[in-house]
């Protein structure tokens, strides 16, 4: 009878840590108009606005996306990204406070135009955080889900935001928090 009382008790502590890990603490959420205006930042705007302007197709994107998940480290165009004046300010931006984890930036379709670090892919267009950020050019704010990182062995959560021009999103930028630091 114990052991049946004492397992009971440890499933209600495993669950009640697990609804307190879902749910994006209000401290997250109150940064989220700092990362608006990293959406209107002049520099990424302007990346944004040139990546669009590219002309680039949604299969040249998923074809890119299909080689980009095939690479285990960082090549030449991924290091691009890594480097260029938009990943440099956002580099600025995640270095001005220690629970930042990780920013990249989206064009129009969802394909990552600048990033602080490597993305599992390339393409976010067909993710929550640009669809929901990007809204079809209306633009809003996309709270993710809370989840444990075991590389980091932390809890994070991203948040993504439009890239706004005169009213209207051009792009999306996701921010990565580590919430233990946070």
């Amino acid at each position: 009878m114990k052991l049946v009382q004492t397992i009971t008790l440890c499933s209600a502590v495993v669950l009640s840590m697990f609804s307190f890990a879902e749910e994006v603490p209000e401290k997250a959420k109150a940064l989220v108009p700092t990362f608006q205006a990293w959406g209107e930042n002049a520099v990424l705007v302007d990346a944004v606005k040139a990546h669009n302007a590219t002309g680039i197709t949604l299969d040249e994107i998923q074809a890119r996306d299909k080689s980009w998940r095939a690479v285990s480290g960082v090549n030449d165009f991924m290091k691009a990204l890594m480097t260029n004046s938009a990943a440099q300010e956002m580099s600025t931006l995640e270095q001005s406070k220690p629970y930042l984890l990780e920013l990249f930036l989206m064009d129009n379709q969802g394909a990552n135009v600048a990033m602080t670090n490597k993305t599992s892919d390339y393409w976010q267009g067909d993710e929550a955080k640009f669809t929901e950020s990007f809204k079809g050019g209306v633009g809003a704010v996309h709270l993710g889900e809370v989840e444990f990182d075991e590389s980091a062995q932390a809890y994070l959560v991203q948040i993504s935001v439009p890239v706004m021009e005169a009213g209207k999103a051009i792009g999306a930028i996701t921010v990565g928090i580590n919430l233990d630091e946070l």
